[in-house]
């Protein structure tokens, strides 16, 4: 019997075969935790990676996970040997991420890189390790996508940003978890 994917962030432990690699998965909108459960019941190894979203719901506020990339989850097979095409008829899925003829493999790090970011609820820290004068990228909110300059961190999790909008340069408060390093 496998583990479950739902109290085993990084799902199950690879086989360790030289061919495994990671791949993505496309699945319906918001069912990604429909679509990795099915996978783990047939045997695959998946990966959710969640981050936590500040919902308003009924003029009220509220913080749940939810997919660090919706529409999407991560699975490790190795395609000569496994089963892959079975991954497109299960529930809650699209399609494997291919180019028709077989499935394209993640750049190699990129999950094992999110894996390390992420804490044992399974969601991603991408905060962690941010500098102050570092540029950073909003995840969420009304300044999402946008870059600006990390001017402070504190240890309550929260910092300021500076971006640039409406010709000046304006300070905001966010959560550390709402940002990521700017490429």
């Amino acid at each position: 019997m496998h583990s479950d994917w739902r109290t085993e962030p990084f799902g199950r432990v690879r086989h360790g075969h030289d061919a495994e690699r990671w791949y993505a998965v496309h699945t319906v909108a918001y069912r990604e935790d429909v679509a990795a459960a099915h996978l783990a019941r047939q045997g695959f190894e998946v990966f959710v990676p969640r981050r936590r979203r500040t919902v308003r719901h009924a003029r009220r506020l509220f913080t749940k996970a939810t997919a660090f990339f919706p529409g999407y989850i991560f699975t490790c097979l190795d395609p000569q040997r496994a089963r892959w095409r079975s991954i497109n008829g299960t529930i809650g899925v699209r399609a494997v991420v291919g180019d028709g003829q077989k499935p394209i493999a993640l750049p190699g790090g990129m999950v094992e890189g999110l894996k390390a970011m992420t804490n044992r609820d399974g969601i991603v820290d991408a905060g962690a390790g941010l500098r102050e004068g570092e540029r950073v990228r909003i995840l969420n909110g009304p300044f999402a996508d946008l870059v600006g300059e990390l001017l402070q961190l504190d240890d309550s999790g929260r910092i300021r940003v500076l971006l640039d909008i409406m010709n000046g340069r304006v300070p905001i408060t966010l959560q550390q978890q709402d940002v990521i390093a700017a490429d």
